[in-house]
Parts: structure tokens; sequence; C-alpha cells
């Protein structure tokens, strides 16, 4: 069974798209238009309580769920799989940080297995899937040095660098969740102090929160009380928005970047998050060429990380 990826986008033909992420996982067929079939979309639950068994249990149902929605007429292209970090991209492994009985588990293999043979399979980050389809069909659109983020359980990123993705010898370059933040000392799950993830999750954020007064649970409930300017909440907003903007400083300043696009469900919370972000990318006032990068919201539906995995199959000439 080949897992490489096609070397040309496909003409016609659907990608069967897979996302894992910390909360659920989803699959659904989509165009090489970016566009999900209707009634393709399937979603279950993960998370770290989770046996190993039913966690693949999740992936399956998915991933079946979509493959029955396959039209009678309709070639399936390839399969696309955007999987939360690290990844062993050669291998076909995933170790998501929030999954803690996955590690180095064969998910790449388990996909192809439930795919008639012969399909290719394409197993990469979910930052760099995410950034592919805002380079696609998103708010990069026409920008070739690119990062693409997630800020929503965990945080994650991707890169696309003179037109082209760039993933590293394993597939984890662009994991800006990890990026440690200046002045910041929370403990990360992966050992760090300070990451990123560990400041400006949607979970971390309402810990912090609420270690300060904040009674809310949710992201949501967060989002709210900020919008009543509860100063609590706007204190943790403004905190995870000076560490993303950190982060994206340093990361400009290590390639270059042009636009930094932002998705993911707490990037929701407010507009204000991305106002703390710039500003704090703006005290660099001697580096121009870090503080031209512009920080923008994603320019997709809730289908973007959908759309990022189809683009692995779809976009694959642009893949490293």
């Amino acid at each position: 069974m080949s897992n490489t990826a096609p070397t040309t986008t496909s003409s016609g033909g659907l990608a069967l798209a897979v996302d894992l992420g910390g909360t659920k996982v989803e699959a659904a067929l989509v165009s090489d238009q970016g566009v999900v079939l209707p009634g393709s979309r399937f979603r279950s639950p993960t998370g770290p309580e989770r046996s190993s068994e039913q966690l693949q249990a999740a992936v399956d149902e998915a991933v079946r769920g979509a493959l029955a929605a396959l039209p009678a007429d309709a070639a399936l292209a390839g399969v696309g799989i955007g999987s939360a970090g690290p990844v062993d991209e050669e291998h076909g492994l995933v170790s998501p940080l929030n999954m803690p009985v996955w590690r180095g588990y064969p998910l790449r293999d388990r996909i192809a297995a439930l795919v008639p043979a012969g399909t290719p399979v394409t197993l990469r980050m979910d930052g760099l899937a995410i950034t592919l389809a805002e380079h696609w069909l998103g708010a990069a659109q026409g920008s070739d040095h690119v990062m693409g983020m997630i800020v929503s359980t965990g945080v994650g990123g991707g890169l696309i660098l003179h037109g082209r993705t760039v993933s590293g010898p394993t597939g984890n370059a662009g994991h800006i969740g990890h990026v440690e933040c200046g002045g910041f000392d929370d403990a990360c799950a992966c050992g760090g102090t300070g990451c990123l993830e560990a400041v400006a999750s949607g979970p971390k954020t309402v810990a912090w929160a609420r270690r300060h007064g904040f009674t809310g649970t949710t992201g949501e409930e967060l989002a709210a009380a900020y919008a009543a300017d509860d100063e609590v909440a706007v204190a943790a907003v403004r905190r995870s928005g000076r560490a993303l903007g950190q982060a994206i400083a340093a990361a400009t300043s290590l390639v270059d970047l042009e636009v930094v696009a932002i998705g993911g469900g707490f990037s929701h919370v407010t507009p204000d998050l991305f106002e703390y972000a710039r500003q704090a990318v703006a005290e660099r006032v001697e580096f121009g060429f870090v503080t031209k990068v512009r920080i923008v919201p994603t320019g997709l539906s809730q289908d973007g990380p959908l759309i990022g995995a189809a683009a692995l199959v779809h976009r694959a000439h642009v893949l490293r």
C-alpha cells in the first residue's frame, strides 16, 4: 500500500480529510475546490481520558462515516491526515501531547487499512495542514512566507516559506506552541517553562483566570466575562494575547514571515486578542522586518482544519 502523496494537484476526485485534535476527530470528503461534501462530515470525541482502543474506535467511526458518503460515481483521490503533534512524518506516527496513551502510534497505517488498497495516504502535523488551507483559500492567499496557527485546546502552527511547506526532518517544524515566551513561568506538559501553549491556549487561559478569582470554567464563559469588562477576564486575555505576539515576533525574527493567520476555538474569544498580539510585535521598533508581519484571523470557516487535511492531497505539489 502506498503512503506517498501524489506529486501534482488532483484533477477531480474527492479527498478523505481527517483532522485529529485534543477534543475530537473529524473526517469528511472534500473536493479539489476545497468544498466539504454535504452529509460527509463525521466527528467523534477524543481527549486525554480515553484509552488507546477508544481513540482508535473514534477515528474508525469518523473515517467510516465519511467513506460511506462517497458517491458511487466519485473517485477517492487520496487521504490527508492532519494530527496534533508531535508527529513522525516519515513513519506515519503520532504522539499528541494531550493524548498520552498514543506515543509513536501508527495512525497513518491504521487509517490506510480502512481505505481501498493503493489509495495514497499523507500525514502531517495539523498546524501545517491549516497553513496549507490558509495559503490555498484563506487569509494568507497571495503570500509565500506564512505561518498558520491554531489557538484552541492546544496551540499549533505550520510554515510555508518561498511558497513551499517546511516540515523539517521529523515533520514538526512550525510547532510554535512550544516556543518559550519571555516573562512567563507557566509549566508546560512538554517539560518546558513558559511555552506559548502553556500560557495562551484556551484551557490554560481559563485556568489562569480561575486562579485569580474567575468562577467560570469555559472559554465561552471567559469571552462573555471579557465582553462585560470583567477585570480578571480582561487581564487573562491580555496576557494570552501578549504571549501570542511575543512568540510571533520571535518566529518572524527567525524566518521573516509576511502573514500569520490564526484560527481555532479560543482565537474567537474577542478580536482584542489579536490587538494585544499586534501590540507585542510592535515593540520591536528597530526591526521593520518583524513589525511588518500581519496578524490576521483565519479566512476560513469552521471547515478550515478539514480543508487543510484535504490540501495534503489536492495541494500536494506545495509539499516539500
